[in-house]
């Protein structure tokens, strides 16, 4: 089916119309995507999707926008080419949402980086009342208005008088106040409770020392609807505030009647300082609440949410032990345990403390109780502090630091805010409450707030924003997460799901959303609650166009497309367009053939037993709840859980960092646990095999990488001509000086700088984008140069190579993991995060995952990112490559196809966030299908 019939009299107001797509392999595809559809493009690895759906369409849609700009707007966006296609027609804005994870930034969260932190600071600042930590009343401050609708709120006919207090200056004496008062018009002045005027007592009576004395600023009787006298009264209660220092007391006087009400009684005063018991607070504004900014970040901690204090775990490092087993590690010494601990293992009975009772068993108030002491002993607090006095010792100043780590800052409880911003509260809840909050709870807050009708009129915009953000968050399954999670510690999956929810935060209706696999890190389960996303997202009114190779995304499609047959050169065809009932029928194409069943990944016939395990113990980071779980060594192991269960806490920030650190290797702060133990001396080293990019210079790729270019090289030195004209392997590199072209310096283009315009970058005229000089291109073998091997795919040059074992075999592993599609000059920062991955893989595999006397652990994260049920094949026989070379494997994966061909299976959860962090089940992937009430069991049912 490669051209499609009669595309041309299609209306463009129905279809995206794509005429001879020509974008990388695409062989002249033609196709016509239904507008307003839900439609997945599949196909193997590298057969031309991602170049049809972004480098095509996205790319075409981009290029259309920004020339619609103004030259001076286009300025500041890149230039960008046009795809090489005949033509485009009925194309809409464009919006991608592709797998960018690195996020390097320490003070990006999960709130600012989705804007929802941006508008709740919008909206603290708005309607957020300030609460004084003394008494709990509310602070405020009056305003004029408030004082004038006070006095015109009392009694008709009530006699008022406007006082301001008389501020004495240290510098000058009343006399000399008094002079001045007189200068400025004031004749009157109340002392206690009596009117006098300012002549009678600077010539006779001046007031004694310790005696109230005000300014007379006004007189008046209350006649509610006269207007001049509204006026009049404001003016005067203004003038009070100002000569008053910010206060003015309106005395009400006793009626003609001679009521017996006190006089005092009657004194009201007003302020118009933002103050309370005592405590001068800061008016909330939208900097009060950012901790990227000095004025509102935490002082002690200077926004970084951390600092540098004692560290519990480090103080009982290993929690199974009792105190009286030594489980508090200072008090260890003879002097310290004399001292400190043999008080309380004396008298611990006098208080009922359980001294030969593990720590980790201890209730919460029994392990506070170590810290804070009581009567009969001296607390941990109280040695540290009584360590800290000594520390012009040394020996006490080496003990310090021995116990000191980061540590969650007190002041702030690591939201990074200034800790007065607690005290600023909407509906009794301030905003390090709302983001200490899982999302769910968040989203209750919001969606049940109570306001008054001002704060409706000022919030009510700003709530509806918020709302709709966080129910996205919940709807793409990241309800666990707090808005204060750090966006450098969230999974690829996390990452790439907030990226979706963003975009769908500000949901256009009538334009075209391309998705990279969003399935990617997610668990079968909640890949429905996706995909309802994607669908309301689609019911707007909008294009939805997903790269995919989940099977329910098919099923649920209006139109599957799929690119085929094979990846790199013999793919880039136009295989199937049409139903998912149509493509089960269609046994042409690979995915045909895996969806109907007629092919498929088999079940191993039997599962590899292990003989050691390497263990941890107690594992406590993020929401592990104290788990204990057990590696095996020398199998597939696939550690498993719905989203946000703790899968990637437990290996990434527990068992690597432990295990490289117990190796003598460095690596990043561990997260909170025990011990490690078991086996650890069955393992050489432990390898992490991620998706981060292999290199990120233009001329690194994936031949340089596997180390296959120096045997190319030398192939090409060993030739007659190029021995004749002197030239050795260097000379057929594009890194160094010698063989390359110095126009371009190994580039194959010229950068071109455009002043105010975007830098072009123009095809080297000197090498024609073949990178090196004439004469080295004139070296062939086999009638072929350097440039034109560069050119070819994996999979052509192995065929090309196989005359040359040293060559071939370098490059075999690259076809074996799914990669002979990729050019062998191919840049590594063109590479997806999936094949850099595999390309890893390639690179262990390459060095025959080194010799049999070494056992390495290898760990990979979600390694079936990208891959077609055809890739995954190939890549399960390289994993089961390593282990036949003797090392272990574990795999962070929700592919099920991959966790049913595991021997060991570890599943976490329950749920994500708070409900998860449990460990459900370890054993065989036959045993995990007899659970009834298990997620991944369910799904694992339907492939053993």
């Amino acid at each position: 089916m490669e051209e499609l019939e009669g595309i041309e009299s299609l209306d463009p107001r129905e279809y995206i119309i794509i005429k001879g797509a020509r974008v990388h392999n695409l062989k002249n595809l033609s196709v016509a995507l239904p507008r307003n559809k839900f439609i997945v493009i599949t196909g193997l690895s590298g057969s031309g999707k991602s170049s049809l759906a972004f480098d095509t369409l996205y790319a075409e849609g981009q290029r259309m926008y920004v020339e619609s700009l103004s030259s001076y707007a286009r300025q500041f966006l890149g230039r960008m080419d046009k795809p090489d296609v005949d033509y485009i027609k009925g194309i809409s804005p464009a919006i991608a949402i592709e797998q960018k994870v690195n996020i390097k930034n320490n003070r990006s969260t999960v709130g600012t980086s989705t804007e929802i932190y941006d508008y709740l600071k919008l909206l603290y600042a708005r309607i957020g009342q300030t609460f004084s930590p003394v008494s709990g009343k509310q602070v405020r401050k009056d305003s004029v208005t408030d004082v004038v609708d006070f006095i015109f709120s009392l009694p008709e006919s009530s006699r008022v008088m406007i006082l301001a207090p008389l501020p004495l200056d240290r510098q000058r004496d009343l006399k000399r106040e008094l002079e001045l008062l007189l200068q400025k018009g004031y004749a009157r002045i109340v002392v206690d409770e009596e009117v006098v005027f300012i002549e009678d007592a600077l010539e006779n009576n001046m007031p004694k020392p310790g005696k109230s004395i005000f300014i007379l600023i006004d007189r008046a009787v209350v006649q509610p609807g006269d207007e001049d006298l509204q006026f009049r009264i404001a003016d005067s209660v203004q003038t009070a505030f100002f000569e008053g220092h910010s206060e003015c007391h309106v005395r009400v006087m006793p009626s003609a009647e001679g009521q017996s009400e006190k006089s005092e009684e009657l004194n009201h005063v007003f302020s118009d300082r933002f103050e309370l018991d005592g405590i001068v607070f800061e008016e909330p504004n939208v900097n009060f609440f950012s901790f990227n900014n000095s004025y509102g970040a935490c002082p002690r901690c200077e926004g970084f949410g951390s600092v540098l204090g004692i560290d519990p775990d480090l103080v009982i490092p290993d929690k199974s032990l009792t105190v009286y087993e030594g489980a508090i590690a200072p008090w260890r010494s003879d002097k310290m345990n004399e001292e400190f601990q043999q008080p309380l293992i004396k008298n611990g009975i006098r208080f009922d403390f359980p001294i030969h009772r593990p720590y980790n068993e201890l209730s919460e108030q029994e392990q506070q109780l170590l810290w804070t002491g009581n009567k009969y002993f001296r607390g941990l607090d109280a040695f540290f502090k009584h360590v800290e006095a000594q520390s012009y010792k040394i020996q006490y100043r080496v003990m310090m630091s021995r116990y000191r780590g980061r540590t969650v800052c007190p002041d702030c409880r690591g939201t990074r805010l200034r800790k007065d911003a607690g005290y600023v509260k909407i509906n009794g809840v301030n905003i390090m409450d709302l983001v200490l909050k899982p999302i769910t709870e968040t989203l209750d807050f919001f969606e049940n707030i109570q306001l008054t009708e001002h704060e409706t009129r000022v919030a009510e915009r700003l709530v509806l924003e918020i709302t709709k953000r966080l129910s996205y968050l919940k709807r793409v399954g990241l309800g666990y997460l707090t808005l204060n999670r750090l966006s450098n510690t969230l999974s690829g999956g996390e990452s790439q799901r907030i990226n979706l929810a963003t975009s769908l935060g500000s949901a256009l209706v009538g334009s075209m959303y391309i998705l990279d696999e969003p399935s990617i890190g997610l668990h079968p389960r909640d890949g429905e609650q996706l995909i309802g996303v994607l669908q309301s997202l689609q019911k707007l009114g909008n294009t939805v166009i997903v790269v995919e190779h989940d099977e329910k995304m098919m099923e649920i499609a209006d139109q599957i497309i799929d690119i085929g047959p094979e990846a790199g050169t013999g793919g880039g065809n136009l295989m199937f367009q049409g139903t998912y009932p149509e493509i089960l029928k269609d046994a042409s194409t690979y995915t045909g053939k895996y969806l109907s069943g007629k092919m498929g990944v088999p079940v191993p016939d039997t599962r590899r037993k292990a003989r050691n395990f390497i263990e941890i113990t107690g594992a406590r980071e993020n929401n592990l709840k104290n788990v204990s779980v057990n590696f095996p060594l020398g199998v597939i192991t696939v550690v498993t859980g719905v989203s946000g269960s703790g899968k990637s806490t437990l290996i990434k920030r527990i068992l690597h960092p432990a295990l490289q650190k117990h190796l003598g290797g460095h690596s990043d702060a561990t997260g909170k646990f025990d011990k490690i133990g078991g086996a650890t001396n069955k393992i050489s080293h432990v390898e992490f095999v991620d998706q981060n990019p292999i290199g990120k210079s233009s001329r690194s790729n994936p031949v340089t990488y596997v180390k296959a270019y120096d045997a190319i090289r030398t192939l090409f030195a060993d030739q007659p001509l190029a021995k004749a004209r002197g030239f050795k392997p260097s000379h057929f590199s594009f890194n160094i000086e010698g063989g390359r072209c110095e126009v371009c310096q190994g580039e194959g283009q010229v950068k071109i700088e455009m002043q105010f315009m975007a830098d072009i970058y123009l095809t080297c005229e000197s090498c024609h984008g073949q990178k090196f000089k004439q004469d080295i291109l004139d070296i062939k073998y086999q009638e072929k140069s350097i440039a034109d091997v560069l050119d070819m795919t994996i999979a052509d040059s192995i065929t090309f190579f196989k005359d040359q074992p040293k060559v071939a075999e370098k490059l075999k592993p690259l076809d074996d993991v799914g990669l002979g599609y990729i050019r062998l000059g191919q840049s590594s920062n063109t590479l997806s995060g999936g094949e850099a991955q595999r390309v890893k893989l390639a690179s262990f595999l390459t060095k025959g995952a080194t010799t049999h006397n070494e056992n390495i652990l290898f760990i990979f994260d979600e390694p079936s990112t990208g891959l077609h049920f055809h890739d995954i094949s190939k890549l399960l026989s390289a994993i089961n490559a390593l282990i036949d070379k003797g090392n272990s494997v574990v795999i962070i994966e929700h592919n099920m196809d991959i966790v049913k061909c595991a021997d060991w299976i570890i599943d976490m959860g329950p749920e994500g966030g708070i409900n998860g962090g449990y460990l459900l089940f370890e054993g065989t992937p036959e045993d995990m299908v007899k659970l009834d009430d298990n997620y991944t069991a369910q799904f694992l049912k339907e492939k053993l």
